[in-house]
Formats: C-alpha cells, structure tokens, sequence
C-alpha cells in the first residue's frame, strides 16, 4: 500500500528551489515504499521506476501546471516536443537514477533527480539519496570542503567516481596520468554527489547519456562551486530537441585544467 505526500506547505510551494527538494524527497519516500514490498529484479526495477514517475507528475501536474515536463520514463512524442521547446519553464526529472542499484537492496547508491530549466539555464535543481536520507540541493547549496585549494587532502591522490561495472579505459588512463585511484559506484547521479560529498573529486563520463542524467546533479554541483563541464571544455546545455547529453566533467576547479588537457591530449576512445 503506497502512502500519498502530505501536501506541501505554502512557502516551499513558492520557492523552486524548495520545490524541487520536496518532489525528490517525496519520490525517494515512495521508491523505498515499493522497495519493501517483496519484489525483485525486473518486477521491482519497473515498479520503482513506473511508481517515481507516476507520483512526480502527478506532483508536478499540481503545483506547477503551467511548466514542460521532461523525464526519462515518458515517450515525447513530436507535439511534447514542440511545446517542451516553446517553454520557458521545463522541469527534467530522472524519477529512477540507478535503476540496477535500487533492485539490489541493500544498496543505497541510486537517486532521485528532479532540475528546473528557465530562459536557457538550470535554476534550481535537487538529487535525493533516499536510501541515505539524504537530499542534496541548490536551496542550500553544499559545503565542499577546502574547495579550490591545492592542499585539500595533502599527501593523498585525487579520487575519481566510475561505474562499478563499466569503468571506461580512458579514465584508466587519466588516473594513471593524475596519480588518482578509482573510486566504483553506482548511479550517475550518486557519482556526481559523490564529488559534493567530498568522497570523490572527479566524475567524468563520456559512455553516453541523456540530460535527465545529468540536469538536477549539475544543478547541485554547481551551487556549491564545482566545475562542470562537457569533455571538450563547453558547456552542458540543456532542454534541446536532441535530449542526448553523452558526455561531462564534474570536479573540483583545482582539477578542471589537467582533466579537460588529457582528453584534449589522447580522447575519450
């Protein structure tokens, strides 16, 4: 039996920032409700994602009915399209990041991403941890210690977040090239919070992905005063008719000129 939210109260209502966190955090309640409920593999990895995006709709549907909705678990057909890229307000949600981590339980390495895209840039955004009791979000952006300096963590080699069953060949290589050690987690998501969280330094993706990936965690990263980026050094734009993002670096500044040189140098292939 799934619980509906508590309706939010009138100030987070008003506030996008706030929003985004609720709608998150209310999705990452309902995704360990479906998580309890005896399902495994297949059955609960639907589930979850059928059950996020239903409520995040819904959700949205209600409190910001006049925005554009894109999210990963919603066919856009050619009239979706259009008035998605006539809005000036679209709202890209992931209502599942790390959909093979959330079947596994215990694990606790998948999120919930809910950004908001105005007049051509990400406004506000929110990245919940659920399994964590975590929400990570431009509200309140996040402290990440010693940032911009080249003494944090004296003495120890960079970290850099990889997939935990993917790890690509070229950021073998640029670990090698920094003297960093490879740090294996779950979703994108969770890599890029991983940097917020200071358990990471460096995420940098070029295997493919779409701007639902990527829009609420870079929406956090950069509040809280990271680097972001695609691999070529430009940046990461989104609500295009193309929503495949395939590729990006987020790290600490102090890292951004010696990732975006080695790829410049020797690729991504």
């Amino acid at each position: 039996m799934t619980t509906a939210p508590d309706a939010p109260a009138a100030d987070v209502v008003a506030d996008d920032h706030r929003l985004a966190a609720w709608l998150a955090e209310a999705a990452g309640r309902r995704l360990l409700e479906v998580r309890s409920e005896g399902l495994e593999g297949k059955a609960l990895k639907d589930a979850g994602d059928r059950a996020a995006h239903v409520l995040l709709t819904e959700l949205l549907a209600t409190y910001r009915p006049e925005d554009a909705v894109l999210s990963e678990e919603a066919l856009e057909n050619a009239a979706d399209k259009d008035a998605r890229l006539r809005a000036e307000r679209v709202w890209i949600i992931d209502p599942l990041d790390g959909t093979r981590e959330f079947s596994e339980p215990p694990r606790d390495d998948w999120a919930v991403h809910v950004a908001l895209w105005q007049d051509g840039a990400l406004v506000a955004g929110a990245v919940a941890q659920p399994a964590l009791g975590e929400t990570f979000s431009t509200g309140t952006p996040p402290v990440v210690p010693g940032l911009g300096s080249d003494a944090h963590r004296p003495g120890q080699p960079p970290r850099i977040a990889v997939s935990r069953t993917r790890p690509p060949a070229f950021v073998q290589a640029l670990a090698a090239e920094l003297g960093a050690e490879l740090v294996p987690m779950g979703s994108a998501g969770v890599k890029m919070m991983s940097v917020v969280r200071d358990l990471a330094d460096a995420y940098v993706h070029a295997g493919g992905q779409y701007e639902w990936d990527s829009a609420a965690p870079v929406a956090v990263a950069r509040a809280a005063g990271l680097f972001t980026s695609r691999v070529d050094g430009s940046e990461l734009v989104y609500n295009q008719a193309d929503v495949y993002l395939p590729d990006l670096v987020v790290c600490r500044p102090e890292l951004a000129e010696r990732i975006l040189a080695f790829i410049a140098a020797h690729g991504t292939d």
